[in-house]
């Protein structure tokens, strides 16, 4: 109704509106929406036109709707009214049922599309305001209420549920604290009396239908909670003045069951396979999730939550990743790393935690670390690459006590890859993962036998009976240093020394896995070529490395050990 309000008392204004006046479009009908003033409006033609399909729905008192200020200003432009419906909800079940809740304290309720109301106000209720309703997503006769009456300077909660479409109500509030006045209350979406409630004063959470609150506040700043919406698994959260915040993983709190103490493995949710980094992937004691200027995308793996028991025993935690096959991908473990990290070598191994009590745990989708060669500086990332999309179990050991539980990896919903290319991808790059790991685990090995060597060579007389085995034994640990020149560069200890030495093989080779893996899961040609080479020069070192220690060092140990000096120790795993 365009009519010019400005200057008029609220008793003469044709239509009264909150401040935040509801309009929603209705789930049952297209094309239709609802508007509210002191009447429920309603539009089937797109605000062509409007008809009133509701009386007052308030307590419509008059000494409350006269100038909208005073003495000395009139504020009347339409907007500082009372008595004016503050709330409307239409059923998500039902088809003409709609709610309505008024600033003054009224609840009204229609059944046969708005053609018939009933007061359904709770008895006894005082005036106040109406800030929600919820119909329970489990129950079409289930409702909430969310009321206010600060104006009054009562500051007391005042949440309500009615389970018989409003002919009676129970006040569900005890829990939380005087000052902590309630604006909106909500209900999970999969686990039946799981509530939300959002107060003056934060966030609170009853997993018993209201009979007991306790607070959820975390990390979230002590702000108004204006509103809330249960969404994709998620709690959107709406604060006065301090912007939106989302509370990730509700089905954590809809397994929690409270008084449980023994290891357990909560249902993680699906994660895609992005790339991105986020402040929520941290693992380490200090993470908190926050960022003061800025908002915070979700992490950027599977986020594992986990209940490690009070009285649990002395053996370290334990978490395997296995595929749909059964293979192990990626351990981790809350044992003490007794890694030793280098300048330009791998990362220490992620520490699982193990608190008692709830854990959260994030992994960040990718295999095993590559293994390094000790103390040499390579430029390039060990990290094991991404898996490919399927299901895969968390399983959690401790002792004799064991907990798993499964999620879904899905495929990045941007690109057009199929399931088949996926995995030819995950086996390319695992086959490039273990060369290396070969590579350096050979490499390892090979050093560590010159070290021997090497000591042996000190500690042998240099005498003429000597003479042979010594040269021999030079003879040897020449080539095996040649061959460790070969495959690594170990003058390069910082970042600008590799633009001064030339790099080893192995740095070639971990530098093309860093090149073919990118989050489109193609392998290019050149890639394709480049390997071929590499891999036909690795044979000819692992060929040459074998001979050495297989051959030489073997037939050197066999005359070390007729002259009573004793063999060189010669590792036989590891790519040899």
């Amino acid at each position: 109704a365009p009519v010019q309000y400005l200057g008029l008392p609220a008793r003469e204004m044709r239509y009264l509106y909150n401040w935040n006046a509801p309009i929603i479009w209705s789930k049952h009908e297209p094309n239709t929406y609802y508007h509210a003033a002191q009447y429920l409006l309603r539009t089937r033609d797109l605000g062509v036109t409007w008809e009133e399909v509701s009386p007052d729905l308030t307590r419509n008192q008059d000494d409350k709707q006269g100038n909208g200020g005073g003495p000395y200003t009139n504020e009347a432009v339409g907007a500082e009214n009372y008595g004016t419906i503050s709330y409307v909800v239409e059923s998500p079940h039902e088809a003409g049922v709609i709610w309505t809740g008024s600033d003054d304290g009224l609840v009204h309720l229609t059944q046969d599309g708005a053609k018939s109301w009933k007061n359904v106000t709770p008895t006894g209720l005082k005036e106040c305001l109406i800030n929600a309703i919820e119909v329970s997503p489990h129950d079409p006769a289930t409702a909430y209420i969310a009321t206010t009456r600060y104006k009054f300077n009562d500051h007391r909660p005042g949440l309500y549920v009615t389970r018989n479409y409003g002919k009676t109500w129970t006040n569900i509030s005890s829990g939380i604290p005087e000052g902590a006045f309630t604006r909106v209350i909500r209900e999970d979406e999969k686990r039946k009396d799981l509530l939300y409630a959002g107060t003056e004063t934060g966030l609170y959470v009853s997993w018993d239908a209201g009979a007991t609150w306790t607070s959820l506040q975390r990390n979230l700043p002590v702000t108004p909670i204006t509103d809330l919406m249960v969404r994709h698994g998620d709690l959107i959260i709406a604060t006065a003045g301090r912007g939106f915040w989302i509370l990730d993983d509700l089905q954590l709190l809809a397994d929690y069951q409270p008084g449980q103490d023994k290891l357990h493995a909560y249902q993680p949710e699906d994660a895609l396979l992005l790339g991105g980094y986020s402040p929520l992937n941290g693992n380490t004691a200090e993470f908190d999730g926050m960022n003061s200027l800025e908002g915070v995308n979700p992490a950027s793996g599977v986020v594992a939550y986990y209940h490690v028991p009070e009285n649990k025993d002395s053996n370290d935690l334990i978490l395997d990743i296995l595929n749909d096959q059964g293979q192990i991908v990626r351990t981790y473990s809350s044992a003490p790393a007794s890694f030793e990290e280098w300048d330009g070598g791998p990362s220490a191994p992620t520490s699982l935690p193990a608190e008692n009590g709830l854990n959260r745990f994030v992994w960040d989708l990718r295999h095993e670390p590559l293994r390094g060669v000790e103390g040499v500086y390579i430029e390039g990332s060990y990290r094991g690459h991404k898996v490919p999309p399927g299901k895969y179990t968390l399983r959690f050991r401790q002792g004799q006590a064991s907990a798993e539980t499964t999620v879904n990896v899905l495929p990045n919903p941007m690109i057009d890859i199929d399931a088949a290319d996926y995995l030819a991808y995950d086996v390319y790059l695992t086959k490039m993962a273990a060369e290396i790991n070969a590579m350096h685990d050979l490499v390892n090995n090979l050093a560590k036998t010159a070290g021997q060597l090497q000591e042996v060579l000190a500690d042998l007389p240099a005498t003429t009976a000597n003479a042979s085995i010594r040269a021999k034994a030079a003879g040897i640990l020449a080539r095996l240093k040649a061959w460790d020149s070969t495959m690594v560069q170990r003058k390069a200890k910082a970042y600008d020394d590799v633009e001064n030495y030339v790099n080893g093989f192995t740095a070639d080779y971990l530098f093309l896995k860093n090149q073919t893996e990118h989050d489109l899961p193609v392998i290019t040609q050149p890639s394709r070529e480049r390997l071929q080479e590499l891999d036909e020069a690795w044979k000819r070192q692992e060929d040459a490395a074998r001979i050495l220690l297989n051959q030489e060092v073997e037939a050197l140990n066999q005359e070390l050990m007729k002259l009573g000096v004793g063999a060189i120790r010669v590792k036989t795993k590891g790519g040899v």
